[in-house]
């Protein structure tokens, strides 16, 4: 697979779209999340071995049907060439390239722009503010 590297400018481009898609994967995250948790209530009170009642079958069906955008989601997210990676605050890298070694650019659902980068293994804690001449396109 190809890595894509984006300038922070270009990142900044693709977050109309960016933000869109991760804005549907929230909404969809939140049913899925709902219909987990009013499936396993019921699923508790279920002891004997008759199988599923018909509000379980249709609260997995929602919660597969949520599952199946998501990941498609996912994979319009993994298209562009950023990397989805939190549910919870709706995180999302974007590979680059600074002092020629790979970093994140970072943005987070409900920011205006891709103004923060970390190191690959640092993760959402280390976040900095992006100096843009540093962080280029390269491949």
């Amino acid at each position: 697979m190809t890595v894509r590297h984006f300038t922070v400018e270009q990142a900044n481009k693709t977050l109309p779209l960016v933000e869109r898609i991760v804005a549907d994967i929230l909404g969809d995250y939140d049913t899925w999340r709902d219909r987990m948790g009013q499936y396993e209530l019921l699923s508790a009170g279920t002891t004997d071995e008759s199988g599923e009642t018909p509000e379980q079958i249709a609260l997995r069906n929602e919660i597969d049907d949520a599952a199946h955008r998501i990941n498609g989601y996912m994979e319009e997210l993994s298209q562009i060439g950023c990397i989805f990676k939190g549910f919870e605050q709706g995180l999302v890298d974007f590979y680059s390239k600074q002092d020629g070694r790979d970093v994140f650019l970072c943005w987070k659902h409900g920011e205006p722009a891709v103004e923060h980068w970390h190191e690959l293994e640092g993760g959402f804690s280390g976040r900095r503010p992006v100096e843009a001449q540093s962080l280029r396109s390269e491949g």
